[in-house]
């Protein structure tokens, strides 16, 4: 085993989740290298101590330039606001030190090309943890394997409660395109999109802001979204996004229609994955809810017991995994820099079908 130096840029939510992965993957999944937290950096200098006590990390900064540049630090973790992920990740990849960025990877799809030119030749992963539960990487490997036959179909959501009160005060939420529906909930599911059916070809979306004013000023961004698409395999999909969706806590659902079967999943439920097969006796046809447990995809190291179920946490310790593994060996893993690029260059997509009210190529939007 081999000790390797981890620098988080930001100590919040993901911050947070992300020093736990990485204080907790080495026991989980025995992994050759083992990260140390040497060091983390927030916005002021009292946040910062704040979180370094509270993970154990060696040391902290405000200067995530000080983090970025330090030599016992190895390996680069941004959590931070979308709006710092490119300057900090290009001056990583300068460093030839692997990054691992949270999506959306830049503010902008500009941005995301830029990251995604730096990161070739590096060691670099965009932060898409949702997709990584036992059940859908199950689903995965069903399509895959062509138990559902030829994809004919996809309907998926992302869809949260969080401003669905009109009266709910107008924050950072609020305001910018990367901090709206289409920056924030949107590229999960698209992201599971891509990742289960294969490439977006064309697209027709209309994105929208329901409430302009809330108190404390006006919105900027986008409440909610729906959007159209033809695959690149022939298969027809739509998907809706909301952060507006009464009731919805965690909507990241999708349901798949293929020649054989269908599949079902919704992430409120995310230890099941409910599965149609048309080869079964009619008698007995009807989708069936399969429980998660050791024999599904990175699952036995969390429990060895069937229906127990994982939570969100160790997604991010599935990806703290996946992470070190490509530092070992020296090879980028899904989801790439490139695969964030993707996402993005659909979102660019569904705001210019929006405005121009009309079909989109993806690929020269």
């Amino acid at each position: 085993m081999t000790e390797i130096g981890i620098g988080i840029i930001g100590g919040g939510y993901m911050g947070k989740a992300h020093a736990v992965a990485m204080s907790a993957v080495g026991a989980v999944f025995n992994t050759k290298l083992r990260p140390r937290l040497e060091m983390v950096c927030a916005s002021t200098a009292h946040s910062t101590e704040l979180y370094r006590k509270a993970f154990g990390f060696s040391r902290g900064t405000d200067d995530w330039k000080l983090l970025v540049n330090d030599p016992k630090v190895e390996a680069i973790v941004i959590a931070s606001p979308q709006s710092t992920h490119c300057e900090i990740a290009l001056a990583a990849f300068a460093l030839n030190k692997p990054v691992f960025c949270e999506k959306p990877m830049g503010a902008s799809l500009d941005e995301s090309r830029l990251m995604a030119q730096a990161a070739q030749g590096q060691i670099s992963m965009t932060g898409f943890n949702y997709i990584r539960t036992p059940a859908s990487q199950f689903a995965r490997k069903l399509i895959a394997d062509g138990i559902i036959g030829d994809i004919t179909w996809f309907r998926g959501e992302h869809t949260e409660d969080f401003l669905a009160d009109p009266i709910s005060p107008a924050t950072w939420r609020t305001s910018g395109n990367a901090n709206g529906t289409m920056g924030d909930l949107a590229p999960h599911m698209i992201n599971a999109a891509l990742a289960l059916i294969g490439p977006i070809k064309s697209l027709i979306a209309e994105v929208e802001t329901v409430h302009l004013t809330r108190p404390g000023g006006d919105v900027t961004n986008d409440d909610h979204a729906q959007m159209m698409c033809r695959f690149s395999n022939g298969a027809m999909g739509q998907m809706y996004f909301s952060r507006i969706n009464h009731g919805r806590k965690m909507g990241y659902a999708y349901e798949i229609t293929g020649s054989k079967g269908a599949i079902r999943f919704d992430q409120e439920d995310q230890n099941a994955l409910w599965l149609y097969n048309m080869e079964e006796p009619e008698a007995t046809r009807g989708f069936r809810k399969i429980l998660t447990g050791p024999a599904h995809p990175d699952y036995e190291p969390f429990c060895q017991g069937p229906g127990h179920g994982t939570g969100y946490q160790d997604q991010i310790i599935i990806e703290a995994r996946d992470f070190l593994r490509a530092i070992e060996t020296k090879k980028s893993v899904w989801p790439t820099f490139e695969d964030g690029l993707d996402v993005n260059k659909v979102v660019n997509a569904a705001f210019a079908s929006s405005t121009a009210k009309a079909w989109i190529n993806v690929a020269t939007a």
